[in-house]
């Protein structure tokens, strides 16, 4: 079969490959941010030297999160590390994503990566889960740090 264009075709051709374009879903690039961690961010407060930080990474076309946590000061050893939400600063929530490998010795740096649902990629990109380093002598927590990604 051939098709036969004619030159007034070729202005229509491009103008609907050129709409196509403009009309397809924009891609942001990924994000990276940091989130400081704190003693006095843990619901309750608690009276901690240990400081951190989570340098997280979001890819909103794949729903990719990717994390570092480091720690220093703490009372001991991590004993384990979640995303946890849906709460607002003051607020505590369940543990939503294991930073760390479920019942393994943390070792630091934390890293990793999980790939959010749609309904918990809303969560995390309105601001509404924070990062918790637990330890022994504070199961619920010794720091934390709330999850507010850069505005795009």
């Amino acid at each position: 079969m051939r098709i036969s264009l004619t030159r007034r075709a070729f202005p229509v051709i491009l103008g609907l490959v050129g709409l196509a374009v403009w009309a397809a879903p924009s891609l942001a690039a990924p994000v990276t941010f940091k989130v400081v961690l704190t003693g006095p961010q843990q619901v309750p407060p608690v009276d901690t030297a240990a400081t951190g930080t989570a340098e997280i990474t979001y890819d909103s076309a794949t729903r990719v999160v990717t994390w570092n946590v480091t720690y220093n000061g703490l009372s001991g050893q991590p004993t384990m590390a979640h995303l946890h939400g849906p709460a607002a600063s003051g607020n505590v929530a369940p543990p939503v994503i294991w930073l760390t490998e479920k019942g393994a010795a943390v070792t630091g740096p934390i890293k990793g990566e999980a790939t959010l649902t749609p309904e918990q990629a809303e969560q995390f990109t309105s601001g509404m889960w924070y990062v918790n380093v637990h330890t022994a002598a504070n199961p619920k927590g010794e720091i934390r740090g709330q999850v507010v990604p850069p505005k795009s």
